[in-house]
């Protein structure tokens, strides 16, 4: 599982045809390994009840466990993705990238993604994409793997790997963290922000437990300078190891963990909140907290 920030087009990360590959082989039995989706969605569904509106028209980016077109804060939904056919079932379906929206702009009251913007090449641009697409005070919501996610399988890997190869290859890359998050809703201008996240504590018997779990999820390695050369049973056998002695607990089970972002953002209006003109205040804080205000260069008098 990997993502970056990416700040332009011009360098590719991912395989997007292997990414479209793995997430079409997952949709088979993706029912068995899509806790995190399902409960990201259940996140998602909840915090757009907590929003007091509706939305005529919805596009979801990703058909791994998409919010319900029954929402009831939901007219119209179309879901997007990569898959030829959609992982999981939807009522209106289109099949293409999330680098290249074929949305029409100012045509969606509401665009979501549940867990599916980390591996595009190009995220800035396809932000921007999504808030063009969006009708004025139209509402931006997802979730996205956050800077966290994995960081123990990302240890164990580097290190067994240094130990047995004497290098490293890109076999878990860092996710976004919460600031850069917000720095890029900002830069596709879209207004009233809001970045929080939660991590999401998982337990298993061994790590080849939560690989299989990572490849039913078709989250395995899609990164375009991954070594090709295959990987061999000394390597698993000592990964297995290493993870066990720095991430077990007291019971023997291993810890793996995955930080969720979610994104809040909406299109600009000429009716929302915007912030104060420096120096507009009427009142200065000085008189707020009853004390005596001193200017620049002033001394204190006691």
């Amino acid at each position: 599982m990997v993502a970056s920030p990416q700040t332009g087009n011009d360098i590719l990360i991912f395989d997007r045809t292997l990414v479209k590959h793995k997430r079409q082989r997952a949709a088979h039995h993706f029912s068995d390994h899509n806790f995190l989706f399902q409960w990201s969605k259940h996140q998602l569904s909840d915090r757009l009840h907590d929003i007091n509106r509706t939305f005529d028209t919805a596009l979801h980016i990703g058909s791994r466990s998409p919010l319900s077109a029954q929402h009831d804060k939901i007219g119209t939904m179309i879901t997007l993705d990569l898959p030829d056919t959609p992982v999981e079932p939807c009522t209106a379906y289109i099949q293409a990238s999330e680098e290249l929206l074929p949305i029409a702009p100012q045509s969606m009251d509401l665009i979501l993604s549940n867990l599916n913007l980390h591996t595009v090449n190009d995220l800035p641009g396809a932000l921007l994409q999504i808030r063009n697409s969006l009708k004025d005070d139209g509402l931006f919501m997802a979730s996205i793997f956050g800077g966290e996610t994995l960081h123990e399988l990302r240890k164990a890997m580097a290190d067994i790997e240094l130990s047995m190869f004497g290098g490293i290859s890109p076999r878990v890359a860092p996710f976004a963290d919460k600031p850069q998050m917000g720095d890029l809703l900002q830069r596709a201008k879209l207004n009233l922000p809001i970045i929080d996240s939660e991590i999401i504590t998982v337990t298993y018997d061994s790590v080849f437990k939560l690989l299989h779990d990572i490849r039913g999820m078709g989250e395995s390695n899609a990164i375009i300078e991954r070594s090709k050369a295959p990987l061999n049973k000394e390597f698993f056998m000592r990964l297995a190891q290493k993870y066990h002695d720095d991430f077990a607990e007291e019971d023997g089970r291993i810890v793996a963990s995955f930080e969720i972002i979610f994104l809040h953002g909406w299109a600009p209006h000429s009716s929302q909140q915007k912030p104060l003109r420096p120096g507009s205040a009427e009142n200065s804080l000085a008189e707020a907290l009853g004390s005596t205000e001193i200017k620049t260069g002033e001394k204190a008098t006691p």
